[in-house]
């Protein structure tokens, strides 16, 4: 998170300064295009070094759900929760059945995150009125874990060595997810867990966690996390608020 906040005040420093650039913010005491000029060097180079910053790995110990059984190990994660006042036969069928258009601003980040560039039907980029993690899992993301009323795990590719490409005819399975390790690559993978806390209510988590298989791949994910961790957690905030709703109201 730290490093987060570091490359987001180096590009509002850097905005700023662009903007004084044009005409001086006095207020914010930058007095000439020279300061302003000054003030996007230091933003870029704030926001360089907060990409570059060392990610620590984190190992789980004991294992305890099955997001720990895919990803014991991660440098990067996030984990969002929210109290349903619903049983669980209801919190997971509304896991299993928010469409895109529930999530409050989804398809305006995601639109952002894909520079609005069209392409083939994804979580990125998913068809209305279908259920998102049906969309995911029939597209690029592999299902490998599932327990009904409790938890369902989901994974993903998202860092692959320079020219590798899948073997084509065969798709992966929660086994070969379990077992990559080799270098170059980073493994994304997200759950949502449901824990019953009283006579109809429960508690919804969600967590991603990306683990990268070497250096390098770090390096490589850790400035893409940075940048797009704020859009990333906001839409598994909304995500929850989705499956409250929808579950307080069936």
């Amino acid at each position: 998170m730290f490093a987060v906040v570091v490359v987001y005040l180096g590009l509002i420093s850097a905005f700023l300064g662009a903007v004084s650039v044009i005409k001086p913010l006095s207020f914010l005491g930058i007095h000439s295009r020279q300061r302003a000029l000054l003030v996007v060097a230091i933003g870029l180079t704030a926001s360089i070094i907060g990409c570059l910053l060392p990610a620590k790995e984190i190992r789980v110990a004991p294992l305890r759900t099955r997001l720990d059984e895919f990803v014991p190990a991660y440098q990067f994660h996030e984990y969002h929760s929210t109290r349903i006042a619903a049983g669980k036969a209801q919190v997971y069928h509304a896991i299993k059945s928010v469409t895109p258009d529930e999530i409050f601003l989804f398809r305006t980040l995601i639109w952002i995150r894909r520079f609005g560039r069209p392409g083939p039907e994804s979580i990125l980029n998913p068809t209305k009125d279908r259920p998102l993690l049906d969309i995911a899992t029939k597209t690029t993301f592999l299902l490998l874990a599932e327990e009904p009323e409790k938890e369902i795990v989901v994974g993903t590719l998202v860092g692959a060595p320079r020219g590798w490409r899948p073997q084509t005819g065969k798709r992966p399975t929660p086994e070969d997810f379990k077992a990559l390790h080799d270098p170059g690559f980073a493994l994304a993978a997200m759950n949502f867990r449901i824990e019953e806390t009283g006579p109809n209510e429960c508690m919804v988590t969600t967590e991603t966690r990306v683990y990268a298989t070497d250096d390098a791949a770090r390096r490589r994910f850790a400035a893409y996390w940075r940048v797009i961790y704020p859009g990333s957690a906001l839409i598994r905030r909304m995500w929850l608020r989705a499956i409250k709703k929808r579950a307080s109201s069936s």
